[in-house]
């Protein structure tokens, strides 16, 4: 997964989020870390319009931070189809499995059966 500094977190909140392609797909809401690397992994993007907001989730394998943008390497529209959550909600341990699936990513539960990944 992407190794990105961690003090840098805050700054990068409510940056535009976009494809590969360039394409906008939402904006930044916080990074889920990988609770047994401490390295980021998914950013939550929220996406939607003003009432019927929500998060999906993006993997920042190969994510590129810019000073304006987070650049993922996934499309849009399968960032849009992941696994979401609202605004003011949390990923479940139950939703993990199906969040990596998604993207074709191997899944495990942490060493002694904690959960995988960890919001900042």
């Amino acid at each position: 997964m992407a190794d990105f500094p961690a003090e840098n977190i805050r700054d990068w909140r409510d940056l535009d989020v976009v494809d590969s392609a360039g394409d906008k797909v939402g904006s930044l809401e916080s990074v889920y870390f990988d609770t047994a690397t401490d390295s980021a992994s998914f950013a939550a993007v929220q996406i939607g319009i003003p009432g019927r907001r929500r998060l999906v989730f993006a993997p920042l394998i190969g994510a590129v931070v810019a000073p304006k943008y987070l650049k993922v390497q996934f499309e849009k529209k399968a960032i849009k189809d992941a696994p979401s959550i609202d605004t003011d909600g949390e990923l479940t341990s139950e939703a993990e499995p199906a969040l990596f699936a998604h993207y074709g990513l191997p899944y495990a539960l942490g060493a002694n059966g904690e959960r995988r990944l960890g919001r900042r």
